[in-house]
């Protein structure tokens, strides 16, 4: 056992044990804005194809993949739009679908960073629900849509309410835990925001789109309902002088028999510290220790995005006919769904007993392999080569690389997002973690289907693989390990002093 989870036990043995459970009732309310953040990711696949005129659905491109990488195909439900019986009051013509999907980026990026400067500044639970109010609105215009016009506006509003739930519920999250279950509750956010997803593919495969968008409209509803009740952080209402409010909050999340003694003063001592110190991107980056906080934070996303969930997403349905399974692409994907969410519901059961590095290392390792062996079998396939016997490989591929992804790179960049910076940084540098992880997306969603046309899809897959490789090294050398460790205790590790 390490040094400072000795210490929290003892100081839990001499003043009273920490009851745990407000903590993450305080997570699942912050985390609602997952869920629906999850459902506006998802809302596309099977929306879409109802409001596209019929045509083949096996020529269809994906239109949209979410900054998560979970979502799927655009190709996947032609079948289940015959069988709705509902056509559309109007159709999409292709710029039009193109629109509907990429502007969600759009909203995404821009709200991303005045998002986190809100944050700082108003504090993190009104952040949050302020932002019920966009993804209200979101619904409110798809739900009355006449038109395309309308549609463009409510994902406009769905991409500001997104990029500003993922910069300031995983703040609000990694200040309300305590030391020892901070992994564990900063792997909500993922774990609902791939419930998010999964409810929208079982709901939109068998609904019409108006109808899923009256279902999910009810979410940002119950995020006011159960988040109204939540305290503000600690951190912040002691940044604002407010110590009284702060431990207010902090004996309503630790439970009344705990010693709040020597966290408030290590709280009190980490908002000094940040009150001495300017915020902003220019004094982030003449530290050493903010500075490689961002470059965690930032090659974290960027290997995410690269780590191929993308192509292996895309060729779901072609794997599963690999397979010589006849399951329907809309069983498949949910299939898929079911699997990541179990695999994230894993990962916040182990992060906190394996660590964040192995977790993330193992991520690189698995999916390396995965990509490798997905590049050469399709490759094999194009040359001719009977690989009807080996038709199981890139199933279990698939399978493997699912859960591996959601172990460590699905939740764990997020996570450790809130851990690695100090107060006064983060909300700015979440702010720039989710900007560029939207970035990303962009150029992975444009560049992808231009790449599998230039050197097919086996080769994508090996390219990816090349990033896999290249992640190991950065995460071994660079990512400091932050189980069971305080911020101070990071800031030190990354400052190099330790």
């Amino acid at each position: 056992m390490d040094k400072p989870t000795m210490h929290m036990l003892s100081v839990q043995e001499k003043g009273g044990q920490t009851k745990r459970t407000n903590q993450y009732i305080a997570a699942v309310a912050a985390a609602i804005g997952a869920v629906a953040a999850g459902t506006i990711l998802a809302w596309t696949s099977p929306a879409l194809p109802q409001l596209q005129p019929p045509k083949n659905t096996s020529d269809l491109a994906p239109k949209e993949i979410d900054v998560f990488a979970v979502n799927v195909t655009s190709n996947l439900t032609q079948a289940l739009v015959n069988s709705l019986g509902q056509p559309a009051d109007f159709l999409l013509d292709t710029k039009e679908s193109s629109l509907v999907s990429s502007v969600l980026a759009i909203g995404a990026a821009i709200s991303a960073l005045p998002v986190g400067v809100i944050a700082q500044k108003f504090g993190r639970r009104p952040t949050i629900l302020m932002l019920a109010v966009p993804l209200l609105i979101n619904w409110l215009l798809t739900i009355f849509a006449n038109g395309a016009g309308m549609l463009i506006s409510a994902r406009f509003f769905a991409g500001l309410a997104t990029g500003g739930i993922c910069v300031a519920a995983p703040m609000y999250i990694g200040e309300i835990a305590e030391t020892s279950i901070r992994g564990s509750l900063g792997a909500f956010f993922q774990l609902f925001l791939t419930v998010g997803i999964l409810f929208t593919f079982v709901i939109g495969g068998w609904t019409h789109w108006r109808t899923l968008s009256i279902i999910s409209a009810v979410l940002p509803i119950l995020l006011v309902a159960v988040f109204w009740w939540m305290p503000e952080t600690p951190q912040y209402l002691l940044g604002k002088n407010r110590r009284r409010d702060a431990e207010k909050a902090l004996r309503w999340l630790r439970g009344p028999d705990a010693d709040l003694t020597t966290e408030l003063e290590d709280m009190q001592k980490e908002v000094d510290n940040a009150s001495r110190q300017r915020g902003g991107m220019l004094h982030m980056i003449k530290s050493r220790a903010p500075l490689m906080a961002l470059i965690c934070s930032l090659g974290l996303m960027f290997f995410q995005q690269f780590s191929g969930i993308n192509a292996v997403i895309f060729y779901t349905n072609q794997i599963f006919q690999s397979a010589g399974s006849n399951i329907p692409p809309a069983i498949a994907t949910i299939i898929v769904g079911v699997v990541q969410t179990i695999a994230t519901y894993i990962s916040s059961l182990l992060v906190e007993r394996a660590g964040r590095r192995i977790l993330l290392i193992q991520s690189c390792i698995i999916m390396g392999i995965c990509l490798i062996v997905l590049g050469a079998y399709f490759k094999m396939q194009e040359d001719g080569t009977d690989v009807s016997s080996a038709g199981w490989l890139p199933l279990v591929c698939l399978v493997l690389f699912i859960v591996s992804f959601s172990l460590g790179f699905g939740p764990i960049p997020w996570m450790m997002m809130a851990e690695l910076f100090p107060v006064e940084f983060r909300g700015t540098a979440s702010g720039v973690a989710v900007i560029t992880n939207w970035m990303l997306v962009f150029v992975v969603t444009l560049c992808f289907p231009l790449m599998k046309d230039a050197i097919g899809i086996y080769s994508c897959f090996w390219f990816f693989s090349g990033f896999m490789v290249i992640c190991v090294f950065f995460v071994f050398f660079l990512i400091p390990e932050t189980k069971g460790k305080t911020v101070s205790q990071i800031q030190t590790i990354l400052g190099g002093k330790a």
